[in-house]
């Protein structure tokens, strides 16, 4: 099997993960101030670990976001580089799919509803259900669909909008304190490898889904 890193700088956390001899070795950041600028010297801790370089990778998988603006761009720069420089395929994955497969894991269901805080009293929102993702999208709390109690709501979005949340979906459990992790990037790639599904073709990019701010960025 490849080696493959895994890069995750999209929310308020910061982690890498490296799979290499079937084995997994792993960091993680959170509460770190501008944590996406320590991306890199993660990155070599974890291939030191294993006494490895970039150019023994066979892969890079990375959240594109959305998330916070700096992190993404971030996240898809280190990405880019190392793809570019080394030839490197990658293959990148919605923040919003990473924390639902994240989720349906560790609480042993299929039905995730996420909300991530986009700030501007807004949120980043998907429905994880049997193990993919069949919805994203941005728009105001009170504006979420009626899922019911049968879904786990997950994300940041559901502590600082909790009372809207709440009564748009009907949701009655939910998890606030969950992110991202470069481990569960990982195993999504795993899976994707072994459904023989193709990786990226093209240049890394972001997905922003605010795209008022992501058109500003390029002015």
């Amino acid at each position: 099997m490849q080696n493959i890193l895994a890069i995750d700088t999209c929310t308020e956390v910061c982690s890498v993960s490296l799979y290499a001899q079937s084995k997994k070795t792993s960091r993680f950041l959170k509460d770190v101030a501008k944590s996406s600028g320590l991306i890199l010297p993660l990155c070599d801790e974890v291939l030191d670990e294993m006494g490895l370089n970039v150019k023994d990778l066979g892969l890079i998988v990375y959240t594109k976001g959305p998330g916070a603006f700096t992190g993404v761009r971030m996240c898809v720069s280190v990405v880019q580089g190392m793809s570019l420089a080394f030839d490197i395929p990658t293959l990148g994955f919605s923040t919003l799919a990473v924390v639902g497969y994240g989720a349906s894991q560790k609480f042993k269901s299929n039905n995730i509803a996420i909300a991530l805080d986009a700030r501007m009293n807004e949120v980043y929102w998907g429905v994880y259900e049997n193990n993919r993702l069949i919805d994203e999208a941005i728009f105001k709390p009170e504006s979420a669909p009626k899922l019911g109690s049968d879904y786990v709501g997950i994300g940041t979005g559901w502590s600082a909008h909790q009372q809207d949340l709440t009564k748009a979906t009907g949701i009655e459990n939910y998890q606030a304190d969950f992110y991202p992790k470069a481990e569960n990037l990982i195993e999504m790639a795993l899976i994707h490898i072994s459904s023989n599904q193709p990786m990226d073709n093209n240049l890394p990019l972001p997905t922003y889904l605010r795209n008022n701010v992501a058109k500003k960025s390029l002015k």
